[in-house]
């Protein structure tokens, strides 16, 4: 069960980087909104993250 939560979360950060690097490349707000959505996918892995430490 562990594995399969952390493998999620490893394919999340692999797609959201390749989100942010292919929107990189995309010229308008197409690429904007790949950028985000890049962007969106690394601050909820962030928040999974810090979900942790809080009281």
């Amino acid at each position: 069960m562990k594995w399969s939560i952390l493998l999620l979360y490893l394919l999340i950060f692999i797609m959201s980087i390749a989100c942010i690097l292919f929107g990189q490349r995309q010229i308008g707000p197409k690429g904007l909104f790949i950028m985000l959505s890049g962007l969106c996918g690394l601050l909820f892995l962030l928040k999974k993250y810090n979900n942790q430490f809080q009281q």
